[in-house]
């Protein structure tokens, strides 16, 4: 893509100084001397980045940023998608649409993509890694527009990085938890996921799975149920589950529906007998870790996400910056640790 607009990179290089030195100017922050500021500010307002040497604010022109998010009952979806409209709207340098598609559907989600080819300067998306999706992603960016994955990556196509937490990582630690949180002796356990054409929870299956076999042999996973996200979902195939596995361990969900496992577990009267580990710490979730219904969250902040998805999009289309991978840090949340 073609960008006309000096950048912080221009500005650094023709003032003879850092990338960083120069944001620290713009934005007003402290550890830069008055001659090198008076340097950096003449240099912006001469190559047009503001307005005018005495104007120390960054003054950009609007760049419109796409966001494609799964509809449904996941309340860490809906926590981001509200992240992202607070944040954008207190930057007012963005012009933010927010599409909505269902979560699980490939086709919806290629179709969404190739409607924003030459309609949007950058495009955010969880992707689904599925062929269909691949090749709009690749008609996306020859099209000219920035993109990046967040939440779950996909394999196998350009994009210009990734945001979010490192899955396997956290599917290990999940394993980890349960292994430590059960005694040494053969058990059964269970999992849920959303569905593994996200490339996210297959990773987080993965890790479960390979903290298992490294370390807690004793543990044996006798089913994995797929409830695409939804809690009516989650609670029909958790309720069965729980009848055909009376002495049933633990459980790991590694995607949404907490609620409808949470309600099939207190309906069976076994909510203080099954250890039951998910992620994301919601007000659900608080609630059930505070009942004993959960025994652990994964946590990831979607603010923070959301911050820097805008960030790292809005930056990459003005050509200021780019990184390819920018890690989410992510915390196991017990009944004893919950954040006020």
């Amino acid at each position: 893509m073609a960008v006309t607009r000096a950048t912080l990179i221009d500005i650094a290089r023709q003032a003879g100084v850092s990338t960083a030195t120069v944001d620290r100017v713009l934005n007003k922050r402290p550890g830069v001397r008055d001659r090198t500021r008076d340097i950096v500010i003449q240099t912006a307002a001469r190559l047009g980045y503001i307005s005018q040497p005495g104007e120390t604010s960054i003054s950009r022109a609007p760049v419109t940023l796409d966001f494609i998010l799964p509809n449904g009952t996941n309340t860490f979806m809906q926590n981001l998608a509200r992240s992202l409209e607070e944040i954008s709207a207190d930057r007012g340098d963005i012009d933010l649409r927010l599409h909505f598609i269902e979560g699980f559907d490939p086709y919806a989600l290629a179709d969404a993509l190739l409607k924003l080819a030459g309609q949007s300067t950058g495009v955010g998306v969880i992707a689904l890694d599925h062929p269909v999706v691949r090749e709009a992603l690749r008609q996306l960016r020859n099209a000219g527009t920035v993109v990046f994955t967040l939440i779950s990556d996909i394999s196998n196509v350009p994009r210009e990085g990734y945001i979010g937490i490192d899955n396997r990582a956290a599917g290990r630690l999940s394993g980890y938890l349960l292994g430590r949180l059960l005694p040494r002796a053969p058990a059964k356990l269970a999992l849920f996921a959303g569905s593994l054409s996200y490339r996210g929870h297959e990773e987080r299956e993965m890790g479960f799975r390979h903290i298992l076999r490294e370390s807690y042999a004793n543990l044996s996973v006798v089913e994995l149920r797929e409830v695409h996200d939804d809690d009516e979902a989650a609670y029909t195939e958790a309720s069965a589950l729980l009848r055909e596995y009376p002495d049933l361990a633990g459980i790991y969900n590694i995607g949404a529906g907490n609620r409808g496992i949470a309600r099939a577990l207190e309906e069976s009267g076994r909510a203080q007998q099954i250890v039951f580990i998910g992620h994301e710490l919601t007000d659900h979730t608080r609630r059930f870790l505070l009942s004993g219904t959960m025994d652990a969250v994964i946590d990831q902040n979607p603010h923070v996400e959301a911050r820097d998805a805008i960030d790292q999009l809005a930056r990459t289309v003005r050509g200021e910056t780019l990184k390819a991978y920018l890690p989410i840090r992510v915390q196991a949340i017990f009944k004893e640790n919950i954040p006020e």
